[in-house]
């Protein structure tokens, strides 16, 4: 009986191993503390290039140059290594872009490791700016909000199969009622309301926010907005404080800390 657990215990840790076991932790440390990260196996484009970024020093250096409480901190912008005081900086380049990988189950919660890229128009495929890396603070989501996301999808869909397939009904619906025919106008209606629900079942279109992803945003807090639009490529698995001290500073015009909160080095672990 004792072997039999220790064998099942062997293998729920060998499964938990082998959940994200093709890239090492990353460390990045910087002025205002240090924060260790894991790049997931299922964005193999993004997490292959960053890799390779880190493995060459191409972040240490650099600023987090972009900075909104409550949304997410930006850095690695080669232009922002040495830069003076109150320049503009962070341009991104066209020479390091990916294609999206889009994934369900990674979504923009508190930590997560995300590449930015440029707007919608110019760029309708999504692709990612690769230069770059920005790191999500957000803000924490109440049940209600969420809730009241996935309803303002469904209920106009539920309420057009409704005009639809139910509404037709309603005068008859109506003169069983006023006959007093309480059999009849019950029969009716839970045919009605039947069809309206195995219609509203199978109905293409609705939206309903994965669990994991509620859990994460009513505990830690995440970015809704930006799911599905920009690539997430891994997730902070310590030092979320950092975060939260770099967001709190207090920035410029062109929200860029006014005092430079700096990536004094990304490595391996």
């Amino acid at each position: 009986m004792i072997r039999n657990i220790l064998i099942f215990i062997l293998i729920a840790v060998a499964w938990q191993s082998n959940a994200q076991a093709n890239y090492p932790i990353i460390v990045i440390e910087t002025n205002y503390g240090t924060m260790k990260a894991m790049l997931y196996d299922d964005t193999p484009v993004h997490s292959n290039h960053y890799l390779k970024l880190i493995k060459e020093g191409y972040f240490d250096g650099t600023l987090f140059h972009r900075v909104v409480k409550d949304f997410v901190i930006q850095g690695g912008a080669q232009d922002s290594r040495d830069a003076p005081s109150g320049a503009r900086i962070g341009g991104g380049r066209t020479d390091m872009e990916l294609m999206p990988e889009f994934r369900e189950n990674r979504f923009h919660k508190k930590g997560a490791l995300a590449a930015p890229r440029r707007g919608d128009n110019e760029n309708p495929q999504k692709k990612s700016d690769a230069s770059q890396i920005y790191i999500v603070q957000g803000r924490v989501y109440t049940q209600g909000r969420l809730d009241s996301m996935e309803m303002a999808v469904n209920v106009p869909i539920r309420n057009e199969i409704i005009r639809t397939h139910y509404l037709p009904h309603k005068e008859k619906l109506d003169e069983l009622k006023a006959a007093n025919d309480a059999s009849g106008f019950n029969a009716l209606l839970d045919s009605l309301l039947n069809v309206v629900d195995s219609l509203y079942a199978i109905a293409p279109g609705k939206f309903f926010l994965p669990q994991e992803l509620k859990e994460a945003y009513t505990t830690l807090g995440g970015i809704d907005r930006l799911d599905g639009s920009y690539t997430v490529f891994g997730e902070v698995t310590e030092g979320l404080e950092v975060i939260d001290k770099i967001a709190a500073l207090p920035v410029d015009e062109n929200s860029r800390p006014k005092t430079d909160a700096k990536i004094i080095r990304i490595y391996i672990e």
